[in-house]
């Protein structure tokens, strides 16, 4: 009579081995997902550090004033965030034309976390920007 021995289920060793690739395989897929996290986060910033930069941007150009050479800085309560943005404007070699560089940071940082370049001219009386260009096109003979 022959006697068959039937090996049931995992040796101890086995059972280590599985758990050491779980382990190493679950701690790759957080780091994983932290890194995805902290790069969501910082396109979140910089979408909104951009974003107040083009309204202050926006801001000077509405305001219909004659710029001056200078800078100026503030804070701003923006999605659920303090932010401060400081604004410098300075000369372009054109005249009644002037470069504006608006920098963002987190309130009470000094690292920018965006600067976003504009340009800003003199003000005009309504209406007079799209007359010199009419008068643009009818000297080039291209008529509309």
């Amino acid at each position: 009579m022959m006697i068959r021995r039937t090996q049931r289920g995992f040796t101890l060793v086995e059972v280590m081995v599985a758990l050491t690739i779980v382990a190493f395989s679950l701690t790759a897929i957080a780091a994983s997902m932290n890194q995805m996290i902290d790069a969501a986060n910082t396109m979140r910033e910089r979408t909104y550090a951009g974003w107040i930069a083009q309204n202050k941007i926006a801001e000077l150009r509405l305001a219909n004033v004659s710029p001056e050479v200078s800078s100026t800085s503030g804070e701003v309560d923006y999605a659920n965030s303090q932010w401060s943005w400081r604004a410098v404007i300075s000369e372009t070699g054109i005249e009644g034309f002037y470069r504006l560089d608006v920098s963002v940071s987190h309130a009470g940082s000094e690292y920018n976390i965006r600067t976003v370049t504009g340009f800003i001219g003199e003000p005009m009386p309504v209406g007079r920007a799209n007359q010199i260009w009419g008068r643009g096109l009818r000297s080039s003979g291209a008529t509309g």
